[in-house]
């Protein structure tokens, strides 16, 4: 039996019914009755362009009617906070510091002074060549590879689990922005933090003094590992490795760390070494000494550790690529070989962390497991300021910072900026007081329960896999011959364009953002925001019973989207 799902006090809903005469949107999906704040309305979108041949996109098959309500006043939307009070003890700021600076505490503020910034009014002029700058300035597959796959959208506003495009339609956020969004976009305790860390006006990072905010975000996360002791900040997750690599390499005086097979860790140069996928490391070698181990393979950690050059070995509890775990007992024992051989256990929860998977941590899952160095980011920053935090034992910091003359030998430039500490200790206040991590489980049991429970009806579907909201969807070979022959025909052309065909409908016709779990894998994983409950457990494996159904029958718009993409993966050989 399914454990009812705890309450949280914001998950981004508003009340399910939109104003009178407009169109109810998707059941379970907050209502959009108002524009993104700040942006103006009325703004027109623009159409969408090939970034390859600078036609028009074609729109999506198969899209749904416009469901979302028009632009108006958003009925359920937490109240505007009040303006906040100048941080205590320092004197009254000048009203007006500079020539057109608004005040923030007057309602009303007039618009910058010419020649002022004005980032509202960027937006309504250039916000709709969004993917024409990407092509110019930035990554320019990315904008071909979105337009390749129907995912060239427009979104202009999001809330908790939710998003709105251009033409006011809700979408539902399967992914969080790999993790980032833990407690929802926009979260309005986070919201209120930054304005309030803002608006103190703060003496931050001058670099030769101790501001309380990072010291009270360290105690509160330490609070959640209390056989740890100390914390690095940083702004990443892959910095968050890097100092955890550091660190073991100089605490134990020497030079190899493991990873697992299939690990992903970071792009960094540090955190590349130990990814554990020729795909990301080819071309940018050599990189740092390193050996793969399978995972969950004892016997391999134990030759390698023979030769007494390993530092370290680092392994995500719950692997991203495939949400793949390892066997039962595996970190347990692993910790008790690291030790034996004066090496350390380095947990990797940059994506599991923070309730994702059910506990807090996700090592805490099995019991008996201390990780020497834990690495955690992207939900901390509750979707807002970039931070990392690589937490350790004393003894490990104390040799690293071992006198006056190497307090900086490691730093960041933006490590432990006030806007950073006060997302994360916002963070840590909403994943307490809305009891999110037993949220996470609960919710993940019934949605990994609803779609297993689909594997006997489905011959693509062959296994539900993880824990709390970290899922794995993998699908395989069919039983029937004419299922067989299309499943081949994939395969042939490049393995992992099934579970892409399953991804793209569940946006363009469902409007649910969902994507592949790593590059040649029929897998999605799921990583919602941790806020969802059971109408987005409802809407998510209705449509994915409809997908599953398409698929099934042989034909339709699928298919032929599966034939668009075998093309495109013979053309790119």
């Amino acid at each position: 039996m399914t454990e009812p799902l705890p309450d949280a006090s914001w998950t981004g809903e508003a009340p399910a019914a939109g104003p009178s005469g407009t169109p109810e949107p998707h059941p379970g999906a907050p209502v959009r009755t108002g524009p993104a704040p700040g942006i103006v309305p009325g703004t027109a979108s623009g159409a969408l362009t090939d970034p390859v041949s600078s036609g028009p996109g074609p729109a999506p098959a198969g899209g749904l009617p416009d469901s979302g309500p028009d632009p108006g006043s958003r009925p359920g939307a937490p109240a505007a906070p009040a303006a906040p009070t100048p941080y205590p003890g320092t004197p009254d700021p000048d009203p007006d510091p500079y020539p057109g600076a608004p005040d923030p505490g007057k309602p009303g503020t007039p618009p910058p002074a010419p020649g002022g910034f004005d980032l509202a009014a960027l937006l309504a002029e250039r916000g709709a060549e969004r993917y024409e700058l990407h092509t110019r300035h930035l990554n320019h597959q990315l904008p071909r590879m979105l337009h390749t796959i129907g995912f060239d959208k427009v979104y202009e506003r999001a809330e908790g689990a939710h998003f709105w495009d251009s033409d006011g339609r809700d979408h539902l956020d399967m992914l969080a922005g790999f993790g980032v969004m833990g407690v929802g976009r926009h979260h309005p305790v986070v919201r209120r933090a930054l304005h309030d860390v803002i608006d103190a006006s703060l003496a931050d990072l001058t670099r030769f003094d101790c501001q309380p905010l990072p010291g009270l975000l360290a105690e509160r996360l330490l609070a959640h590992t209390p056989h740890l002791d100390r914390v690095f900040f940083g702004n990443s997750g892959t910095e968050a490795v890097e100092t955890a690599l550091k660190f073991a390499r100089y605490a134990t005086g020497r030079p190899r760390v493991l990873h697992c097979d299939h690990a992903f860790h970071g792009l960094t140069t540090g955190s590349l070494s130990v990814n554990g996928e020729a795909g990301f490391r080819d071309g940018f070698e050599p990189l740092l000494p390193d050996t793969a181990i399978p995972l969950g393979d004892l016997a391999a950690l134990e030759r390698e550790l023979r030769r007494g050059d390993v530092a370290a070995l680092i392994v995500e509890p719950i692997q991203g690529k495939g949400v793949h775990e390892p066997p039962p007992g595996f970190l347990r024992a692993a910790r008790e070989l690291l030790h034996r051989h004066r090496a350390l256990l380095i947990a990797d929860e940059v994506q599991t962390g923070l309730g994702r998977t059910g506990d807090f941590w996700a090592y805490q899952h099995e019991d008996g497991v201390e990780p020497d160095l834990v690495c955690a980011a992207k939900a901390l920053s509750g979707g807002y300021v970039p931070v990392g935090a690589t937490l350790g034992k004393d003894w490990i910091f104390k040799k690293v910072f071992s006198s006056m003359d190497r307090v900086l030998v490691h730093s960041a430039s933006f490590g432990s900026n006030a806007q950073a500490m006060a997302a994360g200790l916002a963070v840590l206040s909403v994943i307490e007081d809305e009891g999110l991590v037993a949220r996470a489980r609960a919710t993940g049991d019934l949605l990994r329960t609803r779609l297993a429970a689909l594997t006997g009806r489905y011959e693509f579907l062959h296994e539900v896999r993880g824990r709390g909201l970290m899922i794995g969807i993998e699908f395989g070979r069919p039983d029937s011959l004419k299922l067989r022959s299309r499943w081949a025909m994939l395969q042939a052309a490049r393995k992992g364009l099934f579970a892409q065909m399953v991804v793209v409908p569940l946006l363009s016709r469902h409007r649910i953002l969902t994507q592949v779990s790593g590059d040649h894998l029929e897998v999605i994983k799921l990583i919602p925001p941790l806020i969802i409950g059971e109408p987005e457990v409802d809407r998510f494996v209705t449509a994915f019973t409809a997908v599953m159904d398409d698929a099934h029958a042989g034909g339709g718009l699928m298919w032929d989207f599966g034939k668009t993409l075998v093309r495109q993966a013979m053309a790119n050989r």
